[in-house]
C-alpha cells in the first residue's frame, strides 16, 4: 500500500496553508499520486532490506559462479573443487550450503538470464560499490580455480564486469591483481621454504596484489593500500550487505593485502 504521498501531501499542505483544510487537501492530492504514479523507494535504495540485499547477494554469487564453471560447455573437476572447497571455507551447512549447491546448479542450466540476475543485484546493492568489486573478485577467482583462463571463460568474465559497470581495461587490471594474490598467497603458505628466485617472484606479486609498481613512490603505495583496505575491510561489507556467512572472503583478502603491503616495505626500507 502507497502511502508516502498523502503523508507528504498533508505535511506539504499543512506547511504552506498554515490550516487543516490545506493539510487535507494536500492530503487528497497525494492519495490521488499514490495511485497514479507512486513512489518507487526500491529504486532509491530504500526498500531493500538488508536480508533482501544479503540473500540476492548470497544467490547471485554462487549461480554466477555455475554460469562461469559452464562458460566453456563442460563444468571441470577444478571447478567443482573450488565451490565445493569454497563452501567449506565459508562453514556452509544444511540448509545454507543447500541453497549454495542449488543456485551453482541454477547458473549452470541452459539459458541462465546473465543479465537479469546483475540487473538485480545491482538494484539490491545500490551505491555500495564495494559489494560489487568483492562480487567480480570471486567470479574471477572461480574462473581461474585451474590456475588458467581460456577464452570462454574471459568471455564470460567480461560479460559479467560490463553487466556490472566496469570496463575491459578495469577488468584486465583486477585480473592481474586476483591472479597475483592467488599466487601471493600460496607463496606465502610456504614460507621459509622458499627459494630467493621464488622470494623475489612473491615480491613481484606482492606489488601486483596492490597494484602499483616498483616505480611508484612510498606515498602512492601506501595510498594504493589504504584504499584496497578500505574496500575490503570485512565489517564494512557487512554492514553494507555483504552476507555474514561470506565474510571469511573478505577477512582472506584483507590479510594479503596486508601481507603485501607489509613485504613491499619492508623492501622500500
Amino acid at each position: 500500500m502507497r502511502i508516502w504521498g498523502k503523508v507528504l501531501g498533508f505535511l506539504f499542505g499543512l506547511m504552506l496553508s498554515k490550516n487543516i483544510f490545506g493539510a487535507l487537501l494536500g492530503a487528497w492530492l497525494g492519495h490521488r499520486f499514490d495511485k497514479g504514479i507512486g513512489l518507487n523507494f526500491n529504486s532509491l535504495g530504500g526498500a531493500k532490506s538488508e536480508a533482501d540485499r544479503q540473500a540476492t547477494f548470497f544467490y547471485s554469487s554462487f549461480s554466477v559462479m555455475g554460469y562461469i564453471a559452464k562458460a566453456n560447455g563442460q563444468v571441470t573437476q577444478h571447478e567443482i573443487a573450488f565451490a565445493t572447497a569454497y563452501m567449506d571455507k565459508l562453514g556452509l551447512k544444511d540448509s545454507l550450503r543447500q541453497q549454495a549447491q542449488d543456485a551453482f546448479r541454477d547458473g549452470k542450466t541452459t539459458g541462465f538470464p546473465l543479465t537479469e540476475r546483475l540487473t538485480e543485484l545491482k538494484s539490491a546493492v545500490g551505491s555500495r560499490q564495494d559489494l560489487l568489486l568483492l562480487f567480480l573478485e570471486i567470479q574471477i577467482q572461480v574462473a581461474f580455480a585451474d590456475g588458467s583462463l581460456d577464452t570462454d571463460e574471459r568471455e564470460a568474465l567480461h560479460q559479467i564486469a560490463n553487466g556490472l559497470g566496469y570496463s575491459a581495461q578495469e577488468l584486465d587490471k583486477l585480473l592481474e591483481m586476483i591472479i597475483a594474490g592467488a599466487n601471493f598467497h600460496q607463496q606465502g603458505q610456504r614460507g621459509a621454504n622458499q627459494s630467493f628466485a621464488q622470494s623475489g617472484k612473491q615480491l613481484e606479486n606482492a606489488y601486483k596484489v596492490l597494484g602499483v609498481s616498483k616505480s611508484d613512490s612510498a606515498s602512492d603505495i601506501k595510498k594504493a593500500y589504504r584504499k584496497l583496505m578500505s574496500q575490503h575491510h570485512p565489517d564494512k561489507l557487512v554492514a553494507k550487505g555483504l552476507p555474514p556467512e561470506m565474510m571469511e572472503t573478505a577477512k582472506q583478502k584483507a590479510q594479503d593485502i596486508q601481507a603485501a603491503y607489509e613485504l613491499v616495505s619492508a623492501q622500500n626500507k
